[in-house]
């Protein structure tokens, strides 16, 4: 039997969106709560302390806190092309700032999130899907079976 587990993640980061036609152009946060579903068949060996887990949610905690939230929280992430950027270099006032080769969107943010937890995921389970809120209202999905 296959079942999915699902962990809830946040993160604060600003971002600004490049030759964007609206509000979002301008440099702004957001509060983000990312969801990552994966899926696997618990675990039956009585003799492994992971007896009836899918994957130990501590684990998958240390993967994402790892490879996305250490990174993402409290940055400011900005496309690397935009024509404004050498405003943001001095290190003093934007310490933790991340230059992406995409537009930090939700949705692309997501593509990038995937990408990276799929090679460090342990190979007994399996990344279903991610959801990434910008705002209490508006949210990115990324499922694997759209993407095979």
């Amino acid at each position: 039997m296959k079942i999915r587990i699902t962990k809830e993640f946040n993160f604060e980061a600003a971002h600004a969106l490049h030759n964007y036609d609206g509000k979002c152009k301008n440099l702004h946060g957001h509060s983000y709560k990312l969801f990552v579903t994966v899926k696997g068949t618990p675990i039956s060996d009585t003799k492994n302390p992971k007896l009836g887990m899918v994957m130990d949610f501590g684990d998958l905690k240390k993967i994402v806190n790892n490879l996305i939230i250490q990174k993402f929280d409290h940055a400011v992430i900005l496309n690397k092309n935009s024509i404004n950027i050498q405003n943001f270099q001095p290190a003093e006032i934007f310490e933790n700032r991340i230059l992406t080769p995409y537009q930090p969107t939700c949705e692309n943010m997501l593509i990038d999130f995937a990408t990276g937890l799929k090679l460090h995921l342990p190979t007994f389970v399996e990344l279903v899907s991610l959801r990434l809120y910008e705002t209490g209202s508006s949210y990115a999905e990324w499922y694997a079976s759209d993407n095979e």
